[in-house]
């Protein structure tokens, strides 16, 4: 029973520490980012996804820039039985390009998301701070403009999650997914 707890312990001071230096990619051009990602890769040492993560799939994700510069954020997956979870956010742009901030209304949390490597016509890597209540946990996304994704990019990823803090063993590539329909 110690060890789980202490390896918690230990991730959250690392997590605690790394967050702090995890900047947006340079040059982030908000137009680029646009359009339609697929959630291929999910990394949190967060309570609820350590109980899901073996139940989650690929979803997808449509990001829209708005006219001041904000980032209108949708997520769809399809479930099991054919219907659809969906969640919107709007992102709040911040002095820093690349960096946005929102506040969830389904999981009542703060959260302050930076954009830190991007290839636009590839791949994302999106880092978030999630804070609810004092504690803050580490969601990292891996964003792909296709359902593949290569070998060395997955590894990219996990490093990245490492880095920053979440346990190997809550680092995933999530399995494919048929799509919601559009709504």
């Amino acid at each position: 029973m110690k060890s789980p707890l202490l390896r918690m312990l230990a991730a959250l001071v690392c997590v605690l520490a790394a967050c702090a230096d995890v900047m947006p990619v340079k040059d982030f051009s908000l137009e680029k980012v646009a359009g339609k990602w697929y959630m291929v890769g999910f990394a949190t040492n967060a309570q609820w996804f350590v109980n899901h993560k073996a139940t989650m799939k690929m979803g997808t994700a449509f990001l829209q820039p708005t006219d001041v510069g904000d980032l209108d954020l949708s997520y769809s997956n399809l479930n099991a039985d054919g219907s659809c979870w969906r969640m919107t956010h709007l992102a709040k742009k911040t002095d820093t390009p690349g960096r946005f901030t929102f506040h969830s209304q389904n999981w009542n949390n703060d959260n302050d998301m930076r954009i830190v490597d991007v290839v636009y016509d590839e791949y994302a890597v999106v880092h978030t701070i999630k804070t609810k209540n004092g504690v803050s946990e580490v969601l990292n996304k891996l964003y792909s403009r296709t359902p593949d994704t290569s070998a060395v990019l997955q590894e990219k990823f996990t490093q990245f999650s490492l880095e920053t803090g979440v346990l190997a063993e809550n680092i995933v590539m999530l399995p494919k997914n048929g799509e919601c329909p559009d709504a």
